[in-house]
Protein backbone atom coordinates (compact mmCIF):
# COMPACT_ATOMS: atom_id res chain seq x y z
CA UNK A 1 0.00 0.00 0.00
CA UNK A 2 0.96 3.41 -1.47
CA UNK A 3 -0.08 6.14 0.88
CA UNK A 4 0.47 9.77 -0.85
CA UNK A 5 -0.73 13.43 0.27
CA UNK A 6 -1.69 16.61 -1.32
CA UNK A 7 0.25 19.65 -1.14
CA UNK A 8 -3.01 22.49 -1.40
CA UNK A 9 -1.64 24.89 -4.15
CA UNK A 10 -5.58 26.06 -3.81
CA UNK A 11 -5.59 27.30 -0.30
CA UNK A 12 -5.27 25.78 2.91
CA UNK A 13 -7.86 26.49 5.98
CA UNK A 14 -9.56 24.68 8.92
CA UNK A 15 -12.69 25.07 7.58
CA UNK A 16 -14.54 25.12 4.19
CA UNK A 17 -16.07 28.17 2.45
CA UNK A 18 -14.73 30.94 4.20
CA UNK A 19 -11.49 32.71 4.99
CA UNK A 20 -11.51 31.90 9.07
CA UNK A 21 -8.87 29.68 9.79
CA UNK A 22 -7.30 30.10 6.08
CA UNK A 23 -3.45 30.55 5.01
CA UNK A 24 -2.06 31.89 1.94
CA UNK A 25 -0.66 29.87 -0.38
CA UNK A 26 2.93 30.99 -0.66
CA UNK A 27 6.04 29.31 -0.18
CA UNK A 28 7.13 28.99 3.52
CA UNK A 29 3.68 26.78 4.15
CA UNK A 30 4.18 24.68 0.65
CA UNK A 31 7.71 24.12 1.92
CA UNK A 32 6.13 22.90 5.65
CA UNK A 33 3.93 20.53 3.88
CA UNK A 34 6.19 18.84 1.40
CA UNK A 35 8.71 18.56 3.99
CA UNK A 36 6.02 17.10 6.25
CA UNK A 37 5.14 14.47 3.66
CA UNK A 38 8.99 14.02 2.90
CA UNK A 39 10.21 12.67 6.45
CA UNK A 40 7.07 11.23 7.79
CA UNK A 41 7.19 8.17 5.35
CA UNK A 42 4.71 9.42 2.99
CA UNK A 43 5.47 7.81 -0.66
CA UNK A 44 4.68 11.22 -2.15
CA UNK A 45 1.77 13.84 -3.08
CA UNK A 46 -0.57 15.31 -5.60
CA UNK A 47 -0.06 19.00 -6.57
CA UNK A 48 -3.16 19.76 -7.97
CA UNK A 49 -3.99 21.98 -11.44
CA UNK A 50 -6.19 24.27 -12.93
CA UNK A 51 -6.76 27.59 -13.00
CA UNK A 52 -8.02 28.01 -9.03
CA UNK A 53 -4.38 26.90 -8.34
CA UNK A 54 -0.57 27.50 -8.22
CA UNK A 55 1.55 26.38 -11.22
CA UNK A 56 1.83 22.60 -10.39
CA UNK A 57 5.16 22.25 -12.55
CA UNK A 58 6.58 26.02 -10.86
CA UNK A 59 5.37 24.60 -7.69
CA UNK A 60 7.51 21.21 -7.60
CA UNK A 61 10.30 22.40 -9.13
CA UNK A 62 10.53 24.68 -5.94
CA UNK A 63 10.34 21.87 -3.73
CA UNK A 64 12.70 19.72 -5.06
CA UNK A 65 15.57 21.03 -3.24
CA UNK A 66 13.80 20.80 -0.21
CA UNK A 67 12.57 17.10 0.06
CA UNK A 68 14.77 14.03 -0.40
CA UNK A 69 12.31 11.14 -1.10
CA UNK A 70 9.18 12.22 -1.94
CA UNK A 71 7.68 11.87 -5.32
CA UNK A 72 5.70 14.72 -7.06
CA UNK A 73 2.30 13.88 -8.70
CA UNK A 74 2.11 16.98 -11.43
CA UNK A 75 -0.04 17.25 -13.94
CA UNK A 76 0.01 17.20 -17.76
CA UNK A 77 -3.00 18.80 -19.49
CA UNK A 78 -3.18 17.48 -23.06
CA UNK A 79 -4.59 20.68 -25.59
CA UNK A 80 -3.23 23.15 -22.92
CA UNK A 81 0.79 22.09 -23.39
CA UNK A 82 1.89 20.37 -26.61
CA UNK A 83 3.42 16.64 -26.05
CA UNK A 84 6.68 17.99 -27.22
CA UNK A 85 7.44 20.15 -24.67
CA UNK A 86 5.47 17.95 -21.71
CA UNK A 87 8.02 15.27 -22.49
CA UNK A 88 10.76 17.31 -22.30
CA UNK A 89 9.59 19.27 -18.86
CA UNK A 90 8.90 15.82 -17.45
CA UNK A 91 12.42 14.42 -18.57
CA UNK A 92 14.48 17.72 -17.21
CA UNK A 93 12.01 17.35 -13.82
CA UNK A 94 12.81 13.41 -13.51
CA UNK A 95 16.60 14.15 -13.74
CA UNK A 96 16.91 17.43 -11.44
CA UNK A 97 14.84 15.03 -8.89
CA UNK A 98 16.49 11.97 -9.34
CA UNK A 99 13.63 9.92 -10.66
CA UNK A 100 11.14 11.31 -8.24
CA UNK A 101 8.46 12.59 -10.78
CA UNK A 102 4.93 11.01 -11.54
CA UNK A 103 2.70 12.36 -13.64
CA UNK A 104 -0.74 12.82 -13.62
CA UNK A 105 -2.97 12.86 -16.81
CA UNK A 106 -5.39 15.83 -16.74
CA UNK A 107 -7.65 15.87 -19.51
CA UNK A 108 -10.58 18.25 -17.94
CA UNK A 109 -14.04 18.64 -16.99
CA UNK A 110 -14.90 22.05 -16.94
CA UNK A 111 -15.64 23.74 -20.48
CA UNK A 112 -16.11 27.38 -19.16
CA UNK A 113 -12.50 26.92 -17.57
CA UNK A 114 -10.95 24.65 -20.92
CA UNK A 115 -12.60 27.16 -23.13
CA UNK A 116 -10.59 30.37 -21.31
CA UNK A 117 -7.21 27.72 -21.60
CA UNK A 118 -8.36 28.04 -25.57
CA UNK A 119 -9.48 24.67 -25.42
CA UNK A 120 -12.78 24.50 -27.28
CA UNK A 121 -13.73 20.51 -27.92
CA UNK A 122 -16.45 18.18 -26.44
CA UNK A 123 -15.79 15.79 -23.82
CA UNK A 124 -14.76 13.04 -26.25
CA UNK A 125 -12.84 14.83 -28.06
CA UNK A 126 -10.85 15.94 -25.22
CA UNK A 127 -10.34 12.35 -24.79
CA UNK A 128 -9.07 11.68 -28.23
CA UNK A 129 -7.01 14.30 -28.45
CA UNK A 130 -5.79 12.68 -24.55
CA UNK A 131 -4.83 9.20 -26.79
CA UNK A 132 -2.90 10.81 -29.32
CA UNK A 133 -0.67 13.26 -26.91
CA UNK A 134 0.53 10.33 -24.68
CA UNK A 135 0.87 8.74 -27.92
CA UNK A 136 3.36 10.95 -28.71
CA UNK A 137 4.46 11.64 -24.85
CA UNK A 138 5.62 8.22 -25.02
CA UNK A 139 7.00 7.50 -28.04
CA UNK A 140 9.41 10.55 -27.36
CA UNK A 141 9.98 9.20 -24.12
CA UNK A 142 10.79 5.65 -24.84
CA UNK A 143 12.57 6.42 -28.49
CA UNK A 144 13.39 9.71 -28.23
CA UNK A 145 11.78 10.98 -31.45
CA UNK A 146 8.11 11.10 -32.21
CA UNK A 147 6.43 11.09 -35.73
CA UNK A 148 2.54 11.38 -35.99
CA UNK A 149 0.20 12.78 -37.67
CA UNK A 150 -3.38 12.34 -36.58
CA UNK A 151 -7.09 14.58 -36.13
CA UNK A 152 -5.48 16.94 -33.36
CA UNK A 153 -2.11 16.50 -33.46
CA UNK A 154 0.42 16.58 -35.79
CA UNK A 155 4.31 16.35 -34.74
CA UNK A 156 6.93 15.92 -37.55
CA UNK A 157 10.85 14.87 -36.61
CA UNK A 158 10.20 15.53 -32.60
CA UNK A 159 13.61 14.91 -30.66
CA UNK A 160 13.99 14.34 -26.90
CA UNK A 161 17.68 14.56 -26.38
CA UNK A 162 17.77 14.09 -22.73
CA UNK A 163 16.03 11.42 -21.49
CA UNK A 164 13.97 10.76 -18.35
CA UNK A 165 15.78 8.57 -15.09
CA UNK A 166 13.32 6.28 -15.15
CA UNK A 167 12.72 3.82 -18.26
CA UNK A 168 10.54 4.10 -19.88
CA UNK A 169 8.99 6.95 -18.46
CA UNK A 170 8.23 8.24 -15.18
CA UNK A 171 4.78 6.78 -14.26
CA UNK A 172 1.48 7.91 -15.89
CA UNK A 173 -1.78 8.09 -13.19
CA UNK A 174 -5.38 9.35 -14.95
CA UNK A 175 -8.58 9.31 -13.27
CA UNK A 176 -11.64 8.94 -15.88
CA UNK A 177 -14.73 7.60 -15.21
CA UNK A 178 -16.46 7.70 -18.46
CA UNK A 179 -16.44 5.08 -20.98
CA UNK A 180 -13.79 6.20 -23.42
CA UNK A 181 -11.73 8.00 -20.37
CA UNK A 182 -11.68 4.21 -18.88
CA UNK A 183 -10.82 2.85 -22.55
CA UNK A 184 -8.00 5.72 -22.39
CA UNK A 185 -6.85 4.34 -19.39
CA UNK A 186 -6.37 0.94 -20.21
CA UNK A 187 -4.65 1.76 -23.63
CA UNK A 188 -1.64 4.06 -22.02
CA UNK A 189 -1.35 4.30 -17.92
CA UNK A 190 0.55 2.79 -15.66
CA UNK A 191 -2.27 3.67 -12.54
CA UNK A 192 -6.17 4.38 -13.09
CA UNK A 193 -7.23 6.43 -10.62
CA UNK A 194 -10.92 6.94 -8.88
CA UNK A 195 -12.23 9.07 -6.67
CA UNK A 196 -13.62 8.12 -3.29
CA UNK A 197 -16.89 6.37 -4.01
CA UNK A 198 -18.35 3.98 -2.31
CA UNK A 199 -16.61 0.20 -2.44
CA UNK A 200 -18.82 -1.58 -4.73
CA UNK A 201 -19.35 1.97 -7.37
CA UNK A 202 -15.09 1.66 -7.07
CA UNK A 203 -14.82 -2.46 -7.29
CA UNK A 204 -17.06 -1.86 -10.80
CA UNK A 205 -14.57 0.58 -12.18
CA UNK A 206 -11.72 -1.86 -11.10
CA UNK A 207 -13.36 -4.63 -13.15
CA UNK A 208 -13.83 -2.41 -15.74
CA UNK A 209 -10.36 -1.24 -16.52
CA UNK A 210 -9.00 -4.62 -15.92
CA UNK A 211 -10.92 -6.19 -19.03
CA UNK A 212 -10.21 -3.18 -21.12
CA UNK A 213 -6.14 -3.33 -20.15
CA UNK A 214 -6.43 -7.57 -20.72
CA UNK A 215 -7.68 -6.57 -24.16
CA UNK A 216 -4.99 -4.11 -24.90
CA UNK A 217 -2.49 -7.02 -23.73
CA UNK A 218 -1.54 -4.63 -20.67
CA UNK A 219 -2.00 -4.50 -16.90
CA UNK A 220 -2.75 -1.15 -14.97
CA UNK A 221 -2.79 -0.71 -11.54
CA UNK A 222 -5.34 1.22 -9.49
CA UNK A 223 -5.25 4.29 -6.95
CA UNK A 224 -7.89 6.41 -5.03
CA UNK A 225 -8.09 10.13 -3.83
CA UNK A 226 -9.53 10.64 -0.61
CA UNK A 227 -10.01 13.08 2.08
CA UNK A 228 -9.40 11.36 5.53
CA UNK A 229 -10.14 12.43 8.87
CA UNK A 230 -9.08 10.96 11.71
CA UNK A 231 -9.48 10.65 15.34
CA UNK A 232 -8.79 8.85 18.13
CA UNK A 233 -12.29 8.23 18.31
CA UNK A 234 -15.25 7.63 16.36
CA UNK A 235 -16.83 10.55 18.70
CA UNK A 236 -14.18 12.93 17.67
CA UNK A 237 -13.49 12.26 14.33
CA UNK A 238 -17.15 12.90 13.38
CA UNK A 239 -17.57 16.27 15.68
CA UNK A 240 -13.81 16.99 13.23
CA UNK A 241 -15.87 16.46 9.83
CA UNK A 242 -19.21 18.38 11.15
CA UNK A 243 -16.77 21.08 12.21
CA UNK A 244 -14.99 21.51 8.80
CA UNK A 245 -18.51 22.28 7.41
CA UNK A 246 -19.45 23.99 10.42
CA UNK A 247 -19.61 28.00 8.36
CA UNK A 248 -21.20 26.11 4.83
CA UNK A 249 -24.68 27.45 4.24
CA UNK A 250 -27.36 26.62 1.73
CA UNK A 251 -26.42 29.62 -0.31
CA UNK A 252 -22.55 28.53 -0.41
CA UNK A 253 -23.98 24.93 -1.25
CA UNK A 254 -26.53 25.97 -4.21
CA UNK A 255 -23.73 28.82 -5.41
CA UNK A 256 -21.48 26.04 -5.91
CA UNK A 257 -23.39 23.21 -7.18
CA UNK A 258 -24.42 25.55 -9.79
CA UNK A 259 -21.12 25.89 -11.12
CA UNK A 260 -20.06 22.42 -10.82
CA UNK A 261 -23.41 21.53 -12.80
CA UNK A 262 -21.60 22.90 -15.43
CA UNK A 263 -19.20 19.93 -15.88
CA UNK A 264 -19.04 17.45 -18.24
CA UNK A 265 -16.80 15.35 -16.19
CA UNK A 266 -18.76 12.19 -15.48
CA UNK A 267 -16.25 11.78 -12.67
CA UNK A 268 -17.57 15.11 -11.57
CA UNK A 269 -21.30 13.89 -11.78
CA UNK A 270 -20.95 10.91 -10.08
CA UNK A 271 -19.26 12.80 -7.07
CA UNK A 272 -22.35 15.30 -6.96
CA UNK A 273 -24.76 12.45 -7.13
CA UNK A 274 -23.36 11.26 -4.12
CA UNK A 275 -25.24 13.97 -2.06
CA UNK A 276 -27.22 15.76 -4.47
CA UNK A 277 -26.15 19.05 -2.80
CA UNK A 278 -28.15 18.27 0.59
CA UNK A 279 -26.77 17.73 4.28
CA UNK A 280 -29.02 14.56 4.57
CA UNK A 281 -27.72 11.65 4.79
CA UNK A 282 -24.49 12.66 4.15
CA UNK A 283 -22.49 9.27 5.19
CA UNK A 284 -23.26 7.47 1.97
CA UNK A 285 -21.14 4.56 2.77
CA UNK A 286 -19.91 3.15 6.22
CA UNK A 287 -17.63 5.92 7.09
CA UNK A 288 -17.27 7.18 3.98
CA UNK A 289 -18.34 11.37 4.47
CA UNK A 290 -19.53 13.38 0.99
CA UNK A 291 -19.61 16.66 2.85
CA UNK A 292 -16.50 18.16 1.52
CA UNK A 293 -18.37 17.81 -2.03
CA UNK A 294 -21.27 20.00 -1.05
CA UNK A 295 -18.48 23.02 -1.52
CA UNK A 296 -15.42 21.56 -3.49
CA UNK A 297 -15.21 20.11 -6.89
CA UNK A 298 -12.97 16.83 -7.46
CA UNK A 299 -12.46 14.74 -4.41
CA UNK A 300 -15.53 15.38 -2.64
CA UNK A 301 -15.42 12.59 0.20
CA UNK A 302 -13.77 11.60 3.19
CA UNK A 303 -12.93 8.37 5.36
CA UNK A 304 -14.03 9.43 9.03
CA UNK A 305 -13.75 7.70 11.90
CA UNK A 306 -11.13 6.23 14.37
CA UNK A 307 -7.46 4.99 13.26
CA UNK A 308 -8.95 1.53 13.45
CA UNK A 309 -11.75 1.70 11.91
CA UNK A 310 -9.94 4.08 8.80
CA UNK A 311 -7.82 1.50 8.72
CA UNK A 312 -10.18 -1.22 8.18
CA UNK A 313 -12.24 0.99 5.46
CA UNK A 314 -8.55 1.53 3.28
CA UNK A 315 -7.78 -1.83 3.70
CA UNK A 316 -11.32 -3.11 2.18
CA UNK A 317 -10.80 -0.51 -0.89
CA UNK A 318 -6.82 -2.55 -1.38
CA UNK A 319 -9.00 -5.70 -1.26
CA UNK A 320 -10.49 -4.78 -4.38
CA UNK A 321 -7.13 -3.63 -5.91
CA UNK A 322 -6.39 -0.48 -4.89
CA UNK A 323 -2.74 0.07 -4.20
CA UNK A 324 -2.66 3.84 -4.06
CA UNK A 325 -4.16 6.02 -1.45
CA UNK A 326 -3.65 9.76 -2.27
CA UNK A 327 -5.25 11.43 0.92
CA UNK A 328 -5.82 15.01 2.40
CA UNK A 329 -7.15 16.95 5.04
CA UNK A 330 -7.69 20.03 6.67
CA UNK A 331 -5.57 21.67 7.32
CA UNK A 332 -2.77 19.80 5.59
CA UNK A 333 0.10 20.01 7.48
CA UNK A 334 -0.91 19.27 10.63
CA UNK A 335 -3.42 16.20 9.18
CA UNK A 336 -0.06 15.04 7.37
CA UNK A 337 1.16 14.63 11.22
CA UNK A 338 -2.53 13.26 12.48
CA UNK A 339 -2.31 11.19 9.32
CA UNK A 340 0.82 9.68 10.00
CA UNK A 341 0.93 8.74 13.81
CA UNK A 342 -2.38 7.35 13.75
CA UNK A 343 -2.86 5.98 10.56
CA UNK A 344 0.72 4.64 9.43
CA UNK A 345 1.45 1.98 12.21
CA UNK A 346 -2.13 0.04 11.26
CA UNK A 347 -1.09 0.07 7.49
CA UNK A 348 0.99 -2.41 5.31
CA UNK A 349 2.89 0.80 3.68
CA UNK A 350 5.42 0.70 1.22
CA UNK A 351 7.72 3.52 2.80
CA UNK A 352 11.23 5.15 2.54
CA UNK A 353 14.11 3.33 4.08
CA UNK A 354 14.00 4.47 7.72
CA UNK A 355 17.36 5.68 9.49
CA UNK A 356 18.15 2.04 11.01
CA UNK A 357 21.62 3.75 12.88
CA UNK A 358 21.60 2.00 16.20
CA UNK A 359 22.99 5.25 18.41
CA UNK A 360 19.74 7.25 17.33
CA UNK A 361 16.99 7.35 19.88
CA UNK A 362 13.56 7.61 18.18
CA UNK A 363 12.07 11.16 18.76
CA UNK A 364 8.88 10.15 19.01
CA UNK A 365 7.95 12.23 22.84
CA UNK A 366 9.69 14.55 25.10
CA UNK A 367 11.66 13.16 27.85
CA UNK A 368 10.23 12.70 30.97
CA UNK A 369 11.17 14.97 33.67
CA UNK A 370 14.33 15.44 32.00
CA UNK A 371 15.54 11.83 33.32
CA UNK A 372 12.91 9.29 31.64
CA UNK A 373 12.10 8.17 27.96
CA UNK A 374 8.42 8.71 27.39
CA UNK A 375 5.98 5.00 27.63
CA UNK A 376 5.54 3.23 23.94
CA UNK A 377 0.99 2.64 24.95
CA UNK A 378 0.39 -0.69 23.44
Amino acid sequence: MKAFWFIPTHGDSRYLGVTTGGRAVNFPYLKQVAQAVDHLGFTGALLPTGRSCEDSWVVASSLIQVTSTMKFLVAVRPGVISPSQAARMAATFDRLSKGRLLINVVTGGDPVELAGDGLHLSHRERYELTDEFLTIWKDLLENGEADFSGRYLNVKGGKLLYPSVQQPYPPLYFGGSSEIGQEIAAKHVDVYLTWGEPPEKVEEKINRVKELAEAQGRTVRFGIRLHVIVRETEKEAWAAANDLIRYVDDELIASSQKIFSRFDSVGQQRMTALHNGSRENLEISPNLWAGVGLVRGGAGTALVGSPETVAHRMKEYAELGIESFILSGYPHLEEAYRVAELLFPLLPLERPVADTHSNIISPFGEIVANNEYPKVLK
